[in-house]
């Protein structure tokens, strides 16, 4: 009853407690697998509602989501946010990096806390995270919502698989101060959003920079083996920014064709947003996403 009473206000635009008391709320965890120290953040949590779960894209951090974290904290929603390896606090990245040992490490942290159902967000790299755990623990997820991220079941061309795969060596001969800025650009329209990303990317030295960015786009172009009939069974949020020029406009070319294969998919573009639609645009894509959240409910 807390919970619903809770939501209802936020939906009617109530603000029910300051946003530093939201954060303040979060307690801070970590986890030590292979190598990293994992860091991770959980809201006050009963363990009686699934868990969402924000994952952020390769070379950021937890704290493209704290706009989020904000929103469904108001609306009563329990979230976790967490430093993939490599990134943020959790450092070093460990003996490798690829989406497969960061989906371990993600299921570690469930399993840690005995959570039983979550709600999966995740951004680019993240929403391939996202992807593959829920193929892998259908039991445990509930719905699946991503930014800026392609149908991990979709192989790319011959062409493309070969640039993919020869990206890390055209990374290491680029200067790194063009490489970083290149990248920073590419995520955000807005200013804010663009110096977010650069100084995160800065965070890491040059060579954990392209190995991470290395094994996110194996992310998308290695087979992950579901099945050729493979669908997301859970109800599925796509979205993607109106302005996303990352990966020279991939994500927003392909999201439309998804969206018609998946059956149970709602299809959103963020407007006036780039890559990091959710920060560009924080109050639309709260919006689109709390009512995906309160859908998701009355299907249930």
């Amino acid at each position: 009853m807390l919970i619903k009473s809770l939501r209802s206000k936020a939906y009617r635009g109530e603000e029910m407690y300051k946003n530093d008391d939201m954060l303040s709320l979060m307690k801070h965890y970590t986890l030590e697998r292979r190598g990293a120290v994992i860091h991770y953040w959980i809201t006050q949590y009963d363990y009686n509602e699934p868990l969402v779960i924000f994952t952020h894209g390769a070379s950021l951090d937890h704290q493209m989501f704290d706009m989020q974290v904000q929103a469904l904290q108001n609306a009563g929603y329990p979230a976790l946010t967490w430093n993939v390896r490599g990134h943020g606090m959790s450092k070093p990245v460990g003996k490798e990096f690829h989406v497969q040992i960061v989906v371990e490490d993600l299921e570690k942290i469930i399993y840690k806390h005995q959570v039983e159902e979550v709600i999966l967000v995740g951004h680019s790299f993240g929403g391939y995270v996202s992807q593959m755990l829920t193929f892998l623990q259908p039991e445990k997820i509930k719905a699946i919502a991503v930014i800026g991220c392609t149908d991990i079941t979709e192989v790319p061309s011959f062409g493309m698989r070969i640039a993919y795969r020869n990206m890390s060596r055209m990374f290491r001969m680029m200067p790194e101060s063009i490489l970083r800025k290149k990248f920073a650009e590419g995520m955000g329209v807005t200013e804010t959003v663009q110096n977010y990303a650069l100084n995160t990317n800065k965070e890491l030295s040059r060579e954990a920079f392209i190995e991470i960015m290395d094994g996110g786009v194996r992310a998308i172009y290695e087979d992950p083996h579901f099945g050729n009939d493979y669908f997301i069974q859970h109800p599925f949020l796509l979205t993607h920014g109106e302005k996303d020029s990352a990966e020279r406009g991939t994500f927003v070319k392909k999201a439309p064709n998804w969206a018609k294969r998946e059956l149970n998919c709602q299809y959103e573009v963020i407007p006036n947003a780039g890559h990091n639609a959710n920060q560009d645009n924080p109050d639309y894509f709260n919006d689109v996403l709390l009512h995906f959240l309160g859908g998701y409910e009355r299907r249930c």
